[in-house]
């Protein structure tokens, strides 16, 4: 378990996003409360145009592989608990590609933390062996897809029985 202080954080920009806002500093399940930040991420980019909103996500999870592995190395680990920003974005993928129901966001919450904690392949092995601040990132978007995979087949399930939409 790494102990990491608001003080860290604050040391520099990077610990700052990396560590979700101080959401990485929950005592208990760092990763879930990381994740929860993905919701206000995802509102605050609504008010970015459609086309621009790919790009801007684009551009945060580069710069969340430059601040996750230097916070990292800061730590002197390969991927410490705290580090959450990898969570907030892929869980933010997810919300982008469903559609904006209470429901599917909730669905999409349960699917991603239960993949980004099961790790099945290639998730397990990216973890594994991918290494830096890609390896910290590439994970929790595999996992991602892994939820929105699964989303998209009940949708699909859903809508062949005769239900309407998820």
């Amino acid at each position: 378990m790494t102990l990491v202080s608001w003080r860290f954080m604050y040391g520099h920009w990077t610990r700052w996003l990396a560590l979700g806002f101080g959401a990485g500093l929950s005592p208990r399940a760092p990763g879930t409360v990381g994740t929860l930040v993905g919701f206000p991420i995802f509102w605050l980019m609504g008010f970015v145009p459609l086309e621009m909103r790919w790009c801007l996500w684009v551009a945060l999870v580069i710069l969340g592989v430059w601040v996750c592995d230097r916070t990292a190395r800061s730590l002197g680990q390969e991927d410490p608990g705290p580090i959450v920003w990898d969570e907030v974005m892929a869980f933010v993928l997810v919300l982008m590609w469903v559609p904006p129901t209470a429901g599917n966001a909730l669905a999409g919450f349960v699917l991603f933390r239960v993949f980004d904690v099961m790790k099945p392949f290639p998730v397990s092995w990216a973890d594994r062996q991918v290494k830096g601040g890609v390896g910290i990132m590439l994970d929790d978007l595999l996992a991602a897809c892994y939820a929105l995979a699964c989303l998209w087949l009940c949708k699909g399930i859903w809508h062949v029985f005769g239900q309407g939409t998820l």
